[in-house]
Order: structure tokens, then C-alpha cells, then sequence
């Protein structure tokens, strides 16, 4: 049951890929993989075909996902996917580019609420992280589950990994010199390394206190880092 429309979404078992799956409702449609972060998607026929994309990708996978898949979940044409994304790894690339937008907007829209110091915004990002792994339909980051499933050389799907990366990482490292730590750059990958784990542990568990358990580490780097 989708936590905002209350619209039953159809279920996949472990790297199912649904290849008789119907046409999406327009309800169901624009939640794309159901998060409270996930992109909005209109109803035509390239953002069906998004929207089919970004839940199927999230749910059995990115590689065990076939065209012929998504323009039935899309209630499409295949023709329509080649047309609008020229082949499946556009369509990967759209969806990437899709989600890490909706997600970045979710993420700064939250920090945005938080009145504290520079201190006190690095240790709130993991209270937002904890309200996303709380999400019923939270599946990881699209992000993370993509660079686990293709090659190391893949240098486009790399670049739109970094590139997404890069907004959060340019900003704790914004706060780490605001708080004036001895190496903001340590600061980064510090966090990198507890945020990425976090989700990552969250994902296999299920368990959201991930979050904080990351907080608390995050906060013992920043004590000794001054």
C-alpha cells in the first residue's frame, strides 16, 4: 500500500523483473518509487516510461529490468523507450539525473529547516537520513544500487554518480570550514563513508537507527577534528 495515495502497487518477488505488469494508474505514477523523496512524474509517455523505469530499477534491479518490462508497466510502446531515450542505458541515465534531482530538493529543502550551527546542520543531515530510511517503501540509493551492478569502467554512468555526489559534498565541506575543523576534506570523506554505509546498512537490515548510530560517529569526527 503506497504510504500517500493509499494505492496498492503491484509487488515483485527477489529480481523479478514483471514483464505482465499493467499499466500504471496516474496515481500510482507520479509517486515514482514511492519515497518520500522520490520524483514526480507527469502523465505522458516519456514520463511513463520514466516512472515505470525508476520503480522497476528500485525494485528488482537495474540489469534484470528488460525493455519490454517497463512499456508494459508503462502502459507504452518499446518503440516509444528508443524513441524518447535511444535504449535502456539513456533511460538508466534519465532516470539517475531524475531521481538525484528530486532527492537533492528533498534533502536541502530539510537542511533548509534546520536553525542551528554549522555543527549542530552536519549531525541534522542524519536525521533526515533517518526519516528516509523510516519511508515503508524506502529501497536504498539508486545511486549506490547502480554502481553495485555495473562496471567499474562504465565512465558516463560514473559521471552522473559523482556528479550527484559532489552537491553533498560541497556542502559539508561549506560547513565543515564554517566550523573552522582542521581538514575539511577528511571532514568529507568521513561523512561520505558513514552516510553511504548507513544507507547501505539500512537497505540490507531494514532497521532506520543506522541513522543515528552514523550521527554518533559523525559527531565523536567533528569533536576531534577541532
Amino acid at each position: 500500500m503506497d504510504s500517500v495515495t493509499g494505492i496498492e502497487a503491484p509487488q515483485l518477488g527477489v529480481g523479478e523483473a514483471r514483464d505482465d505488469a499493467a499499466p500504471m494508474p496516474v496515481e500510482t505514477l507520479c509517486l515514482g518509487a514511492g519515497t518520500v523523496c522520490s520524483a514526480r512524474y507527469a502523465d505522458t509517455t516519456s514520463e511513463r516510461l520514466l516512472a515505470a523505469a525508476s520503480w522497476l530499477f528500485c525494485h528488482a534491479g537495474f540489469q534484470a529490468t528488460g525493455v519490454d518490462a517497463i512499456a508494459r508497466r508503462a502502459g507504452t510502446a518499446k518503440t516509444s523507450l528508443y524513441k524518447h531515450f535511444g535504449n535502456k542505458d539513456g533511460l538508466i541515465e534519465a532516470v539517475l539525473e531524475r531521481e538525484g534531482a528530486a532527492w537533492r530538493s528533498w534533502f536541502f529543502t530539510e537542511m533548509g529547516k534546520t536553525n542551528a550551527t554549522a555543527e549542530g546542520r552536519l549531525l541534522a543531515m542524519f536525521d533526515i537520513l533517518e526519516c528516509w530510511f523510516s519511508d515503508p517503501h524506502f529501497f536504498g540509493c539508486p545511486f549506490i544500487n547502480a554502481a553495485g551492478e555495473f562496471d567499474i569502467d562504465n565512465s558516463r554512468l560514473r559521471t552522473i554518480i559523482r556528479a550527484h555526489k559532489s552537491h553533498l559534498n560541497g556542502w559539508v565541506a561549506a560547513q565543515a570550514e564554517i566550523l573552522g575543523v582542521k581538514d575539511p576534506r577528511l571532514t568529507v570523506e568521513y561523512f561520505t563513508l558513514l552516510m553511504d554505509g548507513a544507507i547501505v546498512a539500512a537497505q540490507i537490515s531494514g532497521n532506520p537507527e543506522y541513522a543515528r548510530h552514523a550521527k554518533a560517529m559523525a559527531a565523536l569526527h567533528l569533536k576531534d577534528s577541532r
